[in-house]
């Protein structure tokens, strides 16, 4: 019955998934590129490539988010792999499927809005389901657990370099328009996906404390906290907390998942950090 319903579940998550990937593809070749507003980390990058050269967009999104998706496999595994490699090539996919389209409209506030839209509820898609379109973010976690800056910091950063190059080779005003399509979809995606970095506390409860805690610092990086409990049936269990980021929630779940144990978990926001629990370094443990 597991098996069926873990079948089941990626079913639905490669599903939605390959949805998010549409309307992601369709809002940047039939609204944001025609107009020349650019999106934010890699995929911004091709997009400036492609208005230089005439390359197909599909072609540089593939090429130029290889090397991030390594990194983002060495740092959050085979699973993050699986699902950010998928994510990427059905992306590129319909990049080039709807490449041949007529733009949608010139009118550059609907572009704005619209584009922005469809956009953030693409990419909120993919990464609400363990999947991701854009390297920046795998960058962006590596640069975070080793500075004091956040996910986030490092993306609008980045983000910000982008734009001001499309303000000197497009005009100011399409530079201006790319931020502000930015901010929109960042918006989207909030809503979407729960936060582009919103740390994630969760709690485990399990009847193997020790083991599990291992293979979660194994496998991410993340100390555990393990506390003792007495559940009224079930007798003494460990209890174990730790926090992480958005992108390592489907890890954690495979982790807990491959666990023979029973185990209960709840996940749930986690509206300030202060000090440096979720950045630890990562050290395999024996």
């Amino acid at each position: 019955m597991k098996t069926k319903d873990s079948f089941f579940n990626n079913l639905l998550s490669y599903s939605l998934i390959i949805i998010g990937c549409v309307l992601a593809a369709y809002s940047l070749e039939c609204i944001l590129v025609p107009n020349s507003i650019l999106d934010g980390g890699i995929n911004g990058i091709a997009i400036i490539f492609n208005k230089l050269s005439k390359i197909n967009l599909s072609i540089l999104v593939f090429i130029l988010n290889m090397p991030f998706l390594y990194i983002g496999y060495k740092n959050l595994g085979k699973h993050f792999l699986l699902k950010a490699g998928f994510s990427m090539v059905v992306f590129s996919i319909f990049l080039e499927v709807f490449h041949t389209l007529p733009e949608v409209t010139d009118d550059m506030i609907l572009a704005l809005a619209y584009g922005g839209l469809l956009l953030g509820a693409g990419v909120g898609l993919v990464i609400k389901f363990g999947g991701c379109l854009d390297g920046t973010e795998s960058v962006a976690l590596v640069v975070s657990k080793n500075t004091s800056l956040s996910v986030g910091q490092v993306v609008l950063l980045f983000n910000c370099v982008i734009f001001f190059v499309a303000s000197f080779l497009f005009g100011i005003d399409r530079g201006l328009y790319s931020l502000l399509t930015y901010f929109v979809t960042f918006k989207v995606i909030d809503l979407v996906s729960e936060g582009f970095e919103s740390a994630k506390a969760a709690m485990i409860i399990t009847e193997n404390g020790k083991e599990l805690a291992h293979n979660i610092y194994n496998g991410l990086g993340r100390t555990c906290t393990i506390l003792e409990g007495n559940g009224l049936i079930s007798g003494k269990k460990a209890v174990l907390y730790v926090v992480i980021t958005r992108l390592e929630i489907q890890t954690l779940k495979k982790i807990i998942n491959d666990d023979e144990h029973s185990n209960f978990v709840t996940i749930s926001d986690v509206g300030e950090i202060v000090g440096s629990h979720i950045k630890s370094t990562k050290k395999k443990l024996k």
